[in-house]
């Protein structure tokens, strides 16, 4: 996948949604009942690319203060969702240590994973930083571990909602109706280039999340040094 044309794609069919009011709310995410949880392998960017993040959630928490912000906690680039969030499932239907021991044979054939934060992009329910490996070897790990968790017995939904091959990071979701949809898209396109920093992958993180992956709901599985 060209991962320039795929942002570019997808930010142009947006910006226009999200300017002519065909934007889509999140209804769920102060839903205290929301029982969606599911398995998740990620990455978390570095202190220094969180901080520009949040210097660019500034500038639009300051024209849509009312729209859920992701906080320094939760900022993530999903690897791989192993089990995708559905309504009550628990981590006690499911043996941790086998999906742990899939994702080491997985991480055999892993090089040094090297992410550059660069511009933004946005669907109409949320705005993502851009994400662009500089090699091949995210796609590598996630190709292995497609084929290590098909070839095993277990629970797993990969790839069940879409061949997830990005490296993108949600760091804005739309709750409330926007006050100045116009003025949101004239900040977001000052930001569309720019440069929030690139870091190179130590650990990942094994989780059971919620939808939004937010830190008070989230338990640690597992970490896996790289």
């Amino acid at each position: 996948m060209d991962l320039t044309e795929h942002y570019n794609r997808l930010y142009k069919k947006s910006a226009k949604a999200i300017s002519e009011g065909n934007y889509k709310l999140d209804s769920q995410i102060n839903e205290t009942s929301d029982s969606r949880f599911g398995i998740t392998l990620l990455i978390r960017p570095n202190e220094k690319v969180k901080a520009a993040i949040q210097l660019f959630l500034d500038e639009l928490r300051a024209i849509e203060p009312q729209q859920y912000y992701y906080p320094d906690s939760d900022i993530h680039i999903t690897v791989m969702s192993i089990i995708s969030c559905y309504e009550c499932f628990t981590v006690d239907k499911i043996n941790i240590q086998e999906y742990i021991d899939i994702i080491q044979q997985s991480l055999v054939v892993l090089d040094k994973i090297k992410i550059e934060f660069k511009g933004i992009t946005a669907s109409p329910s949320a705005i993502m930083i851009q994400g662009f490996p500089t090699d091949e070897s995210l796609n590598i790990l996630r190709d292995k571990m497609r084929e290590n968790f098909k070839n095993s017995t277990l629970e797993q939904s990969i790839d069940s909602r879409y061949s997830i091959a990005t490296a993108h990071s949600t760091v804005l979701r739309f709750q409330e109706k926007l006050q100045n949809p116009e003025k949101l898209i004239e900040v977001i396109e000052q930001f569309r280039d720019y440069d929030f920093g690139e870091f190179t992958v130590g650990n990942l993180e094994l989780v059971y999340n919620d939808w939004y992956q937010r830190e008070e709901n989230t338990i640690h599985l597992a970490e896996f040094m790289i």
